[in-house]
């Protein structure tokens, strides 16, 4: 398996138990009542057709997080040790039931597997057990599942911080040259506040303004424990939940045309919309707007009371102040876009076009190199967990007059800057 997809099932792993290993201790009912929920429900597992989580694979995943110190690797799936043993039910058994339930959707498991064995379609050396059979169907969706009414609840976060709310709001024209451009307005809320720790309108509400923002937000109001947010694909995207993950933060995806749990940050869009632009003057150009959101913010909704919690956002955020995460000093470093790629054996390595050179004993290794789209030069390169540093640039010009002795030390030929007989990368 990849190193991609690992860390994919990594994070998904610590979307599901982040309640259990996060700053906030539950008391042991409400561990088990939540544990019992995150068994009965249905995930979608990246690379996996089941739907189910067992209680021991929760708890397993639990204790190998904090046997590891927090470290995200800890969640990393184990290589099978059955590999090579015969499943349950060989492929030809596993063809006939599920043409047989197709046949006979309202037929109970032990219905099915009386008729498997009286058409004669188990294989020899075949058993068929309720459980590895209805195992089997479920994660396939074959078994229907009673329709039952939502229970839909208020709910309102406990502590600054404790969650945060996300979206994108369609903002105005603003002026630009040599036509105006659309804009929109990235912003997030306090769950248990309502303060708005960032808000500001983007050219676009693609994935690299939206982790511009998110990264804006945490360096003024600290590290939120849930980020909530739509399923739009920015939203989806494997650098994103990565990001959340190396920082201690479950992120949560609402449910597909369920909106209502997104009804603070819809109610503080409407409010921008009702108090905010119907005052302006449009259009402005992008700076000005933000300039203007950022006084609105400050003067009137952080410092007037709030209909919905009976004070103001600014004094209920900062009314539990010792219970907010400040943001690391390396941030930044959590938002770099990860690639993997081989070290060839020049030492080379190529990342968007540019040229790099790695360290010798990274030659043949395959390695994730670390960086910020918008500072190519400045890449870190990591193997087997281990940094190696930033890597040089490769300038072709000195390489040509590298020369290398019996012990493989290099050293520059100064007499003669010219001359090379390959004029390759050593």
């Amino acid at each position: 398996m990849s190193e991609d997809k690992k860390k994919q099932i990594a994070v998904f792993r610590f979307s599901v138990i982040h309640e259990f290993v996060g700053s906030t201790t539950l008391e042991f009912g409400e561990q088990q009542r939540l544990l019992a929920q995150k068994c009965a429900r249905k995930w979608a597992i990246p690379f996996s057709a089941r739907t189910r989580i067992s209680r021991a694979a929760i708890l397993s995943w639990v204790k190998r997080y904090k046997q590891s110190g927090g470290r995200l690797e800890s969640l990393y799936p184990k290589e099978r040790e059955d590999k090579t043993k015969t499943r349950a039910i060989d492929e030809m058994t596993a063809e006939n039931l599920i043409a047989l339930k197709k046949s006979m959707p309202k037929a109970t498991v032990p219905m099915l597997i009386r008729a498997m064995r009286e058409r004669g379609l188990v294989s020899a050396g075949t058993q068929l057990k309720t459980t590895t059979v209805y195992r089997f169907l479920h994660d396939r969706h074959l078994m229907e599942v009673a329709p039952g009414s939502e229970d839909r609840r208020k709910f309102e976060a406990e502590l600054p911080n404790d969650l945060w709310q996300s979206d994108v709001m369609h903002g105005p024209m603003v002026a630009a040259e040599p036509r105006n451009k659309k804009s929109y307005l990235i912003a997030f809320i306090d769950d248990h506040s309502r303060l708005v720790p960032y808000a500001r309108f983007y050219l676009s509400e693609k994935l690299e303004a939206f982790l511009d923002a998110f990264e804006k937000a945490m360096l003024r109001r600290g590290l939120p424990r849930k980020l909530y947010v739509d399923n739009g694909s920015a939203y989806r995207s494997h650098h994103l939940e990565h990001v959340c993950a190396s920082l201690g933060i479950a992120l949560v995806h609402a449910r597909p045309y369920k909106p209502q749990g997104k009804g603070k940050i819809e109610r503080f869009y409407r409010r921008v919309r009702e108090q905010f632009l119907a005052a302006l003057s449009l259009p402005l150009t992008l700076d000005a707007l933000n300039q203007k959101l950022e006084d609105w913010l400050r003067n009137e909704y952080h410092s007037k009371p709030h209909g919905g919690i009976g004070t103001t956002p600014a004094d209920r955020f900062a009314a539990h102040m010792q219970c907010i995460r400040s943001a690391p000093d390396n941030l930044s470093d959590h938002f770099r876009c990860v690639a993997r790629r081989k070290v060839a054996k020049d030492r080379a390595v190529i990342l968007n076009g540019h040229l790099f050179e790695a360290p010798v004993c990274l030659i043949g290794q395959r390695v994730d190199l670390l960086y910020h789209p918008d500072r190519p030069n400045k890449v870190e390169a990591r193997h087997a967990h281990k940094s190696y540093g930033y890597l040089h640039p490769v300038d072709l010009a000195v390489n040509c007059r590298v020369k290398r002795d019996k012990n493989h030390q290099t050293q520059i030929d100064t007499e003669n800057g010219h001359g090379h007989k390959s004029g390759g990368v050593f």
